[in-house]
């Protein structure tokens, strides 16, 4: 019998933080809530060295991501993917920003491989922040990033999408060489 329904769930840690009691007024504070998110889903186990947030313009956290990919048999639980469907699920959206004009920033520990790119065009996303590079994460720890079109930040830009890149980039990377120190699974 095929499934009914498809079930994902973010680590039983990230559920206990207490996020939503913050604001985070600028992409200094909403990126380092993303890597912070991959370290401890690399220190925990829970997960590959990736994690994602979701802000209102105003710094908001409206949704939270990390990779979940192997403890949810689901090459689609990324990060980006999860942060992106916790908050589409708790703002009953599928299109994010076209809520009442709201804008939404998407910060990423790391350059969204092909899908998370994909995804976050049309999930509303107006702001992606950042903060290792692709090459970084092939570099540092073996993931396949998918193909990506040559210009992906113009297009990205072209879409109404304003890119931020390097965000703390050298903590992001700590995280991905702390995850291959630790013989953590490549896909």
């Amino acid at each position: 019998m095929l499934l009914g329904q498809i079930h994902l769930t973010l680590p039983f840690w990230l559920q206990q933080m207490e996020l939503e009691q913050a604001r985070y007024t600028d992409h200094t504070a909403q990126m380092q809530l993303a890597v912070e998110l991959a370290r401890l889903n690399v220190e925990r186990g829970s997960g590959g060295p990736f994690g994602a947030a979701v802000f209102t313009s105003d710094g908001r956290l409206v949704g939270v991501g990390v990779n979940r990919v192997i403890q949810m048999n689901c090459s689609l639980a990324h990060a980006e993917i999860m942060a992106i469907m916790t908050a589409q699920q708790r703002l009953q959206c599928y299109r994010l920003n076209q809520l009442n004009e709201l804008s939404f920033v998407l910060a990423s520990s790391a350059q969204p491989c092909c899908q998370c790119y994909g995804a976050s065009i049309w999930a509303g996303i107006d702001t992606l922040l950042i903060g290792a590079r692709a090459e970084d994460v092939e570099a540092l720890s073996g993931f396949d990033e998918g193909p990506l079109p040559d210009d992906w930040r113009g297009e990205l830009e072209r879409r109404g999408i304003t890119v931020h890149h390097d965000l703390l980039r050298q903590e992001a990377c700590g995280v991905l060489r702390d995850y291959a120190a630790r013989n953590g699974p490549t896909y």
